[in-house]
């Protein structure tokens, strides 16, 4: 008896030590990234995605939210979208701040861990109502040029898509080169009217954080149900990117669901 107990020790305490790792285990990764009508002159624009940076709890995944801003820094996209969740607690607002100013052209909207619309004991509310020198969307968008051709970058407020009254494509402008939709949540790809924009970036997901693989995929403990999980998703309303996220809720761990930043390279289909 005294061997099975010490054995379910160890490898709990294995389990833990490697979660605490995988935390900060962050993936850099350049994505090709197919957008419908895609413009010749934006062929091959680079996006930097990040999302869920989850600042202002002690956890490895703080680390792994520096080190993605330091490689998307050097990157030098032509431009940065960060798609919610960017603190749980108010003390982590100072070093956001630092980091986002580092970011060329970046956008944000804010998710539910913002406001403290959550179940995880250990965040507080810490809504932002601006960015500086970022810009924070709340059911809004900015119209910029890049490469000669205007992008416009539109972000949804967490809590208007959760009482179901954002109309995001009441924001969407037809005449703009190449439409980006913000959102923490990824379900709104299935709210939008095919053609309203062009590319949707979520997060909220974290990629299940804390998984058991299996043959052909993982059991996704923190979000059993079906759904866009983490990665790209070609769907008629526009392009989907799910962003695996940065930073870790409710335990600071992750297990096989790496933090990642990704580099969306555009083009043509």
């Amino acid at each position: 008896m005294r061997g099975v107990v010490g054995s379910l020790a160890t490898a709990t305490g294995a389990a833990l030590a490697w979660g605490h790792f995988e935390a900060g285990w962050v993936r850099l990764r350049t994505v090709a990234t197919p957008v419908r009508g895609l413009p010749e002159e934006l062929e091959g624009l680079r996006i930097a995605h990040l999302s869920d940076l989850h600042l202002g709890v002690p956890s490895r995944g703080g680390k792994a939210v520096e080190k993605a801003v330091d490689w998307a820094a050097a990157r030098h996209p032509d431009l940065v979208c960060v798609s919610g969740d960017l603190l749980s607690r108010p003390q982590g607002e100072p070093r956001l701040r630092e980091l986002v100013a580092r970011l060329p052209r970046c956008y944000a909207v804010l998710g539910n861990h913002d406001y403290g619309d959550s179940r995880d004991p250990f965040a507080r509310e810490s809504p932002l109502e601006e960015l500086e020198p970022a810009t924070l969307l709340a059911d809004e968008s900015r119209t910029i040029e890049l490469r000669g051709r205007t992008v416009q970058i539109a972000g949804v407020a967490p809590r208007s898509y959760w009482y179901r009254v954002a109309r995001p494509e009441e924001l969407a402008d037809p005449s703009a080169d190449l439409r980006i939709l913000l959102c923490h949540y990824p379900g709104v790809i299935d709210r939008l009217r095919p053609g309203a924009f062009h590319l949707v970036l979520s997060g909220h997901l974290h990629s299940g954080q804390i998984t058991i693989p299996y043959g052909v995929g993982k059991l996704r403990l923190a979000h059993l149900r079906p759904g866009y999980f983490e990665g790209l998703y070609v769907r008629p309303a526009a392009t989907l990117h799910v962003s695996p996220g940065l930073g870790t809720t409710f335990v600071p761990f992750r297990f096989a669901a790496r933090p990642e930043a990704t580099e969306l390279v555009l083009e043509s289909t």
